[in-house]
């Protein structure tokens, strides 16, 4: 098992899923994913053609909306 742990200050679940270049446990990870879908169905799809590099300004994005409302 992997010791790494969610993206998000605070977090201890285990990881789930990518989120650009850093993990995301399911709980944010889900979040991630409603949160993308309501920018736009062109975002949405845009994200998967995406380099990592693109897709970390884009978590880093979000990541600081979680942030705020938590």
């Amino acid at each position: 098992m992997s010791d790494e742990r969610c993206l998000i200050e605070g977090c201890t679940m285990s990881v789930y899923a990518p989120g650009g270049t850093a993990s995301l446990c399911k709980e944010h990870f889900i979040n991630f994913v409603t949160w993308r879908r309501r920018r736009g169905s062109v975002m949405f799809t845009k994200y998967a053609g995406m380099t990592m590099n693109e897709r970390d300004t884009i978590v880093a994005e979000w990541r600081k909306a979680v942030t705020a409302s938590e």
